[in-house]
């Protein structure tokens, strides 16, 4: 091993937080990172991390190596960039993230397609709902709802992501079919609910034009966007739910759309996330080919909802 993947290993303990965490990664064990680092500095002839038997800390050399080991690290990743888009034919790897929802729906399909079209592609999916470092990860493409919190990554939209209230047919024989949004207060609701999220109302514009949120009563929550469908549709619940939740419940008549008249605030949109301008040609086709299947105009989801463009939109 030379300097230089010492130095991107050593980038990797630090950005992993741990020398088991950085081993874990590479499926090596602890003590071979541990002596290389120990050969890093001993190559450098300076100390790099202050070491106890549980934790370490940064040298104020260490921290002028790690600034350094990341321009490396960018310098290499462009460099290998540049010469896959002389490829006639895209091939190597593409690492992709996304939530397992998004990725099981609306990514297997072009992955499927993709490489058939182009065989020499070997994909990694990340099926993830809890948002990567996609930089340390070697993440080339996310797809995420909501723009990244990192400044530093390019984040392109490529789907609205617009709100629906639906129940069955039983919810609305047992509770009766809601006229105002107000009387949803008191009708049992799933949310979708996480460590980084939980949905707890609904944004609305009333008729004078004005940001309101009607509170739910929200008896069943979970973060599995399934379950949240098959609880609406065991007639217990209502749900206002992004449309890309919805498949053909609302077409086969097994959901149907409540208080179509309200203007509902849309949720955030579907992003798409990679960490340089300069796509290798394999994630730029990718990239395209998930346009073309989401599509450009109308998202793919909306299609399977009768008569969406003319709902929530007001009055």
């Amino acid at each position: 091993m030379d300097t230089t993947s010492r130095l991107l290993m050593f980038l990797e303990v630090i950005e992993r937080g741990s020398f088991a965490k950085a081993a874990a990664n590479r499926n090596i064990d602890r003590s071979v990172i541990s002596k290389q680092i120990t050969r890093l500095e001993d190559e450098l002839g300076v100390r790099l991390l202050n070491r106890t038997t549980r934790s370490f800390s940064l040298t104020a050399a260490g921290a002028e190596m790690i600034k350094k080991a990341g321009e490396l690290r960018e310098l290499l990743g462009e460099t290998v960039r540049l010469a896959e888009n002389y490829h006639q034919e895209p091939r190597g790897v593409l690492k992709i993230t996304a939530s397992g929802f998004i990725a099981r729906r609306y990514l297997l399909p072009v992955i499927n397609n993709f490489q058939k079209r182009f065989p020499q592609v070997e994909i990694e999916l990340l099926s993830s709902d809890i948002y990567v470092d996609i930089v340390s990860e070697g993440i080339d493409l996310a797809f995420r709802i909501g723009e990244p919190k990192d400044s530093t990554l390019i984040a392109r939209k490529i789907a609205r992501n617009r709100r629906i209230i639906i129940a069955s047919p039983d919810f609305i024989k047992t509770y009766g079919m809601p006229e105002r949004i107000e009387e949803l207060a008191d009708l049992p609701a799933v949310s979708y609910s996480s460590s980084q999220l939980k949905v707890e109302s609904i944004p609305y514009l009333n008729d004078q034009g004005e940001l309101k949120e009607q509170k739910t009563k929200s008896v069943f929550r979970t973060n599995d966007p399934e379950s949240l469908i098959s609880k609406t549709l065991s007639g217990t619940t209502y749900f206002a739910a992004p449309a890309f939740l919805v498949a053909d419940e609302v077409k086969e008549g097994r959901l149907i759309p409540l208080l179509t008249h309200v203007k509902l605030i849309d949720l955030n949109p579907m992003y798409a996330i990679y960490p340089h301008r300069d796509l290798p040609v394999r994630t730029r086709l990718f990239f395209d080919a998930v346009r073309e299947y989401l599509g450009k105009e109308k998202p793919l989801w909306e299609e399977a909802i009768p008569d969406f463009e003319r709902l929530y939109q007001g009055a």
